[in-house]
């Protein structure tokens, strides 16, 4: 079970298939195995080396409840700590929701070690959606996934979630994301659902600033988990334009 190693804390993070590196960066409430289960890392590593990070907090990387871990400066640096472990310059950097605020910690702070950056249901500029009735908290939000997806949150125990409350509440740092991203001398793509609430402000974002996007069926979850076909061929379509030319030996 391979684990990088950061500040202190254990990262754990799973390898498929072989070629160029791609990361794989979960959500919140989710972990590495969501994008196995989910199909997209069988439809990629069959072209591409897939690293899944379990983020801080999750899965089975350690899980501290000392908010002062969770910073996206720090976590950004846990996956520089597994690119490091698999002994890696760079790589594609794929993030979807709280994975895409990561990805943009990046190229924030480690821009050189990027490929390419897909940030995937994550608005860069507001952050999390408001709901109907207000600013989105991290009680609302544990009710509202223990309401409707109660998968997602019966592994936590009351000794994980001040680490997952450091987690949302690290959500907001939001400072520098535009330049950052712009100013990346990579490609870089933003990914959404049709029906996610990020999508309309992220396609905008996108067409502003001459980035390409990609715009998949489903909500937040649903583009990854009930549309993962659509999602990975979109994915290694960018990718593949990432990948260098074989010689002409005709």
């Amino acid at each position: 079970m391979p684990f990088a190693f950061n500040r202190g804390q254990r990262i754990h993070y799973t390898i498929d298939g072989s070629g160029p590196l791609v990361i794989l960066q979960h959500g919140l409430l989710l972990d590495a195995e969501s994008w196995r289960r989910a199909g997209i890392v069988a439809a990629l590593a069959g072209r591409y080396r897939i690293a899944c990070i379990d983020s801080l907090g999750h899965g089975r990387s350690d899980k501290p409840s000392d908010a002062a871990f969770y910073g996206q400066e720090q976590r950004a640096g846990d996956i520089a700590a597994v690119l490091d472990a698999l002994e890696s310059e760079r790589a594609h950097v794929i993030g979807h929701s709280m994975g895409g605020w990561l990805a943009i910690g990046m190229a924030k702070f480690f821009p050189s070690r990027l490929s390419s950056l897909v940030i995937g249901g994550w608005n860069l500029l507001g952050g999390v959606p408001a709901t109907p009735s207000g600013p989105m908290t991290f009680e609302r939000l544990m009710d509202f996934a223990k309401r409707t997806a109660p998968e997602l949150v019966n592994w936590v125990t009351p000794a994980f979630e001040p680490g997952l409350r450091a987690c949302f509440d690290a959500l907001g740092q939001l400072a520098q994301a535009k330049d950052a991203v712009l100013n990346l001398p990579v490609p870089v793509m933003l990914w959404s659902g049709r029906e996610d609430a990020n999508c309309d402000p992220m396609q905008a974002f996108a067409a502003a600033n001459g980035l390409r996007s990609l715009t998949t069926s489903g909500d937040h979850l649903g583009m990854i988990f009930r549309h993962a076909s659509e999602a990975a061929s979109g994915l290694l379509a960018f990718l593949d334009t990432r990948m260098p030319q074989a010689p002409n030996r005709a």
